[in-house]
């Protein structure tokens, strides 16, 4: 298969031939300035106005603009502003945060405008795939979110900012400063690749999520259903988020500065029991210290690898300006935020600059779009065992001997001094993240507009780890301690006199859309239609790997792999795992229609013709249609004399969408590889063969998603919301099925065959509660509720797949036991595992075997039983902003409600009878040293992991009227995680809910932080 992008090269010229045909050259440009005119001949005196908040606090910078031109202004620093305009005209007046408004000029000169932070009116623009709707129109499932409403606080990650906003958005984050959040939208809907939905910045589809700066973004939607995604096909059905960052204004060069300065503090550690409180444990079971451990000390090993305070900055300074016929807007954005963890931090700088340029009478207008990010992540090698080892070791040991050498008991099995394999290790990676979108968009007769745009990405890792001679020494044959998943710890080998790591590894992807939209009204009704094509090409994993060891000294760390010695030893050179170079090409076709008449009935269908080189040779098109309506029931003439409702729509939709993210170019391909060894003519020697089956089969995972809403204004708008029912169904679900080595000699395929059904029901609800002179108070909360279910784990031509055991923490003592069980007719995170039943007359714990009766020898997988789910009933998000004069303080809270977690952690701290050997958590000082099965993982350590998070409260007061060179100044304090209410026994309740093992705290959560911050915006 060959895909070329040549067909839009030809469209592109024919239709600019067409649109330099209709139109002439522009004139110069005339610059717009805050408060000043744009003067031109067809307007008539003066126009003169205000613009003020609800409680009359003049507002700096709004812009003004004459509707269906380019002429506009901008408010100065006492809110006024002054403009030509003629009696007919419309003045659209904007403000980012506030409700656009339209105010006809008439016969008046002085215009006083009130501005509302109230809800979203219909006549606002939601940004779709493609294109821009009003939201009245919309047929679909649509969240809008706005800087105004993110989440504050010392943030760098974009799931960090939508927690809680966006109800049915399921987001979990840890502290891990280098650990983007884990984003589930209206449930899991495939086992086999990434969950989290599709990124669309600024029109490029699929660009990297680093490359923003919070400060840059100026909307987010969240598109929900298949008719707001299916236009993206193949990549749409995890949702997709569309980020839409600052462009420039007319006028003359603005300069905004935002910065703050945060202190982090570990907001909870696990409870462990410290040297007194152990020694007296066991000195009440008649045991005690070996005299090698107990060397008086009392030592928190927990904070020993913690910082007291962990210092975040962020520095945004932003310049805007242009003339009536360009605009420009350049950023800078600094931002160093540490971990809690010692040698752990982010430092990361984005650059960006966004031009756009009119020509030829305004008709076309082109765009660049330039974007670089560049990150400095620092981490710890196998970061996961010092975290289980700092819980495990015994605080009676210090952390260094009376000689200044670490402290080690190498006589117990995997038991390090966690403060020696922190500062014997380091890890960097550094990543340069480069974009350029260049667009342009032509106007053409007939309501015609032509768009093409071209964009080029690169993705440059260069990472870096290395393991000291003393680390190599000491901890050769340890067990990592990986995050939950299909499969267990492994054994780690490493070299001799050091251990060094290099990889450098480049992504690059060329994308090449075009579309031709149609907007037309003829009467009462109205079409906007949109056919378009896109091609892209990426090429992954350009890169080498490659570990070598043997260092004469360890201070050249891994930048010199050149002073390593590894031919003086037998163990060989690791070049990296192979495949990891690919090439893969995306082909599509999509069009658009939405209909409405008198905007009151709305009619919507789309289509995605895709082809992607991922998938079988006989199966590398899809199809991805949706279709939906909606009825704007208040524009009924019954509905005139109700008083009730100010607006009341209703809409439904059905549509297919894909999943082509997470397979590989090899996914469906025959693959030999090293396979073992043979033995011929007196050597032994390496053997190649089939390591992968090809499935020339292999096709689209496909989710197809029926949903009903309904959107609803009662109170004079003071009080909107909307609420959604939805049902997803995925079918085709790839999954790895056993086969007859005599037919297929891998003993395996990968194939389709699974399927899964997610259903719910969300709530969001916005209410301006107060509008007074002085004080106002908006509050919006959202409320959400999924239910997940595997239908299917089969395939009709392959055995095996209806029962697969995921999540097995191997904590010690407890190999092969697995905590969850993918199961057909079960949701994904069901926890299947022992039930416990208390301690039988000899005090030792004993479990519900499979027959019902109680027994202390349980068989792991026989004498399990299915016991709660990892995912929640409900999730929630309440946001209040309060503003009095100069005043405005946000408090925001969020929360789930009815999910299990599994506390793998504490059942490993759950052992007196080892308790001399190490550390116990408090609570267990109850217990008997004889009850060898008080931790093994069964019900007890199944805990509610409901919560309420007390997220975010910032106060702030803003002064208006410095001087006329500072127009604004906006001071702030900030508190982050206050605190949070929960039953869960764990070091923190949000636990991580992507993945296929979602709920389990695996002896390795990085503990989440508690932030005060101080900021400051500046407007010059």
């Amino acid at each position: 298969m060959q895909f070329r992008p040549g067909t839009t090269v030809r469209m592109v010229s024919f239709l600019l031939l067409t649109a330099g045909i209709q139109i002439q050259a522009s004139a110069s440009p005339l610059p717009i300035t805050p408060g000043s005119i744009n003067t031109n001949a067809r307007f008539g005196p003066p126009v003169k106005g205000k613009v003020t908040t609800a409680n009359g606090e003049a507002m700096i910078g709004v812009t003004i603009m004459v509707k269906a031109t380019k002429k506009g202004t901008s408010t100065n620093e006492k809110g006024e502003f002054t403009i030509n305009a003629s009696p007919e005209d419309i003045l659209v007046v904007t403000y980012l945060g506030y409700e656009t408004q339209e105010v006809k000029v008439g016969n008046n000169t002085t215009l006083n405008i009130v501005l509302s932070t109230g809800a979203t009116q219909l006549n606002d623009v939601a940004i779709v795939g493609y294109g821009k709707q009003k939201r009245a129109a919309l047929t679909s499932a649509i969240t809008s979110v706005k800087p105004g409403d993110l989440n504050r606080g010392a943030i760098t990650d974009l799931g960090q900012l939508l927690q809680g906003k966006v109800p049915g958005l399921n987001i979990t984050a840890s502290g891990d400063p280098n650990r983007p959040a884990a984003v589930i939208l209206r449930g899991t809907s495939t086992l086999n690749s990434s969950q989290t939905p599709f990124y669309v910045i600024d029109g490029v589809p699929g660009m990297d999520i680093s490359l923003i700066a919070p400060d840059d973004i100026t909307n987010i939607e969240v598109l929900k259903d298949a008719a707001a995604t299916a236009i993206y096909g193949n990549r749409a059905s995890a949702g997709v988020i569309i980020v839409t960052t600052r462009k420039g204004k007319s006028g003359n060069l603005t300069v905004s500065y935002n910065s703050y300065v945060g202190a982090e503090k570990i907001s909870s550690n696990l409870k462990v029991m410290n040297a007194d409180e152990l020694r007296a444990f066991l000195t009440k079971n008649g045991s005690g210290f070996s005299p090698n451990d107990d060397l008086g000390a009392h030592t928190n090993w927990q904070k020993e690898i913690e910082r007291e305070t962990a210092v975040s900055q962020n520095h945004n300074i932003a310049f805007s300006g242009g003339t009536e016929h360009s605009n420009y807007v350049a950023t800078l954005n600094y931002a160093n935020k540490e971990g809690i963890i010692q040698k752990t931090s982010l430092e990361r700088m984005i650059a960006r600059l966004a031009v756009e340029q009119y020509a030829l009478n305004d008709n076309v207008k082109f765009g660049l779009n330039i974007s670089n990010s560049i990150s400095n992540a620092k981490d710890v090698p196998y970061r996961n065992t010092i975290l289980l080892q700092s819980a495990l070791y015994l605080p009676v040991s210090p952390v260094k001997n009376a000689d200044g050498t670490y402290f080690e008991n190498l006589q117990y099995s995997n038991y390090y001094n966690p403060v020696a394999m922190l500062n014997n290790s380091e890890m960097v990676t550094k990543n340069n993240n480069f974009s350029a979108n260049f667009t342009t968009n032509v106007k053409l007769p007939w309501g015609f507009s032509y768009d093409i745009s071209a964009s080029y990405m690169n993705v440059s890792t260069l990472g870096g780890q290395y393991l000291t001679k003393y680390y190599t020494s000491k901890y050769n044959g340890m067990y990592d301690n990986p995050d939950p998943a299909g499969y267990g710890h492994s054994q780690q080998t490493f070299g001799t006199n050091g251990q060094a790591t290099r990889s450098s590894y480049t992504n690059t992807y060329k994308i090449l859309e075009s579309f031709l939209t149609w907007n037309r009204h003829f009467g009462n009704h109205n079409i906007n239609a949109v056919a378009g094509y896109s091609w892209q090409s990426n090429v992954i994993g350009d890169g080498f790997s490659t570990t070598t060891y043997n260092f004469a000294v360890d201070n050249t760390s891994f930048r010199n792999l050149a002073l390593s010695n590894p031919y003086a030893y037998s163990t060989q050179i690791n070049l990296g795992s192979d495949g990891v170079y690919q090439e893969t090409k995306l082909i599509s076709d999509f069009a658009r229609v939405n209909y409405d008449y008198k905007e009151k009935y709305l009619l919507q269908g789309s289509i995605r013709h895709d082809g992607s080189s991922v998938f079988g040779a006989n199966y590398r098109w899809g199809y991805f249609p949706s279709v939906g309506i909606g009825w704007r029931i208040s524009q009924e003439p019954f509905m005139k004399n109700q008083q009730l409702f100010n607006d009341l729509k209703f809409r439904a939709s059905y549509g297919v969408t894909g999943n082509s993210s997470g397979f590989s170019a090899f996914s469906a391909q025959y693959i030999i590889g090293s396979n073992g060894s043979f033995y011929y003519n007196g050597s032994t020697l390496g053997a190649f063969g089939p390591t992968q089956a090809q499935n020339a089969d292999l096709q689209w995972e496909k989710t197809a998603t029926t949903n009903i809403g309904l959107d609803f204004a009662i109170l004079k708008s003071r009080l909107t919301g909307s609420l959604e029912v939805y049902n997803k169904n995925t079918t085709g679900m790839i999954w790895s099925y056993a086969v007859n080595p005599a037919l297929v000699p891998t003993g395996s395929i990968v194939a389709n065959g699974g399927s899964m059904n997610n259903r719910g029901i969300e709530l969001s609800l916005s209410a301006a509660i107060v509008e007074g002179h002085d004080f106002t108070w908006n509050s919006t909360l959202n409320l959400a509720s999924n239910k997940n279910k595997i239908t299917s784990l089969r395939n009709p031509l392959f055995s095996g797949g209806d029962s697969v055991a995921v999540a097995y923490p191997e904590g010690a003592s407890q190999s092969g036991a697995s905590l969850q069980l993918l199961k057909t007719g079960h949701p994904l995170g069901q926890f299947f595992t022992f039930e416990y039943a208390g301690k039988n007359s000899s005090g030792m714990s004993q479990f519900v075997a499979a027959d019902g009766s109680t027994t202390t020898t349980p068989i792991n997988g026989t004498d399990y039983h299915y016991l709660g789910n990892a995912q929640p009933k409900l999730l929630y998000g309440w946001a209040n902003t309060f503003k009095y004069k100069h005043w405005d303080l946000n408090v925001f809270v969020r929360g789930v409600y009815g999910n299990k977690i599994f506390n793998a952690t504490r059942a490993d701290l759950f052992r007196p009878s080892t308790a001399q050997y190490s550390n116990i958590l408090k609570d267990a000082k109850d217990e008997s040293t004889s009850d060898a099965n008080s931790y093994k993982y069964s019900s007890r350590f199944i805990e509610p992991g409901s919560y309420l998070r007390f997220d975010n409260a910032t106060l702030a007061y803003t002064f208006g009227n410095i001087n006329p060179t500072i127009k604004k100044l906006r001071l702030y304090f900030s508190v982050n995680n206050l605190f949070v209410i929960t039953k869960y026994k764990g070091v923190d309740p949000e636990v991580n809910q992507g993945g296929i093992a979602p709920g389990v705290d695996y002896n390795n959560f990085y503990p989440k932080t508690r932030t005060f911050l101080i900021g400051a915006n500046l407007a010059l």
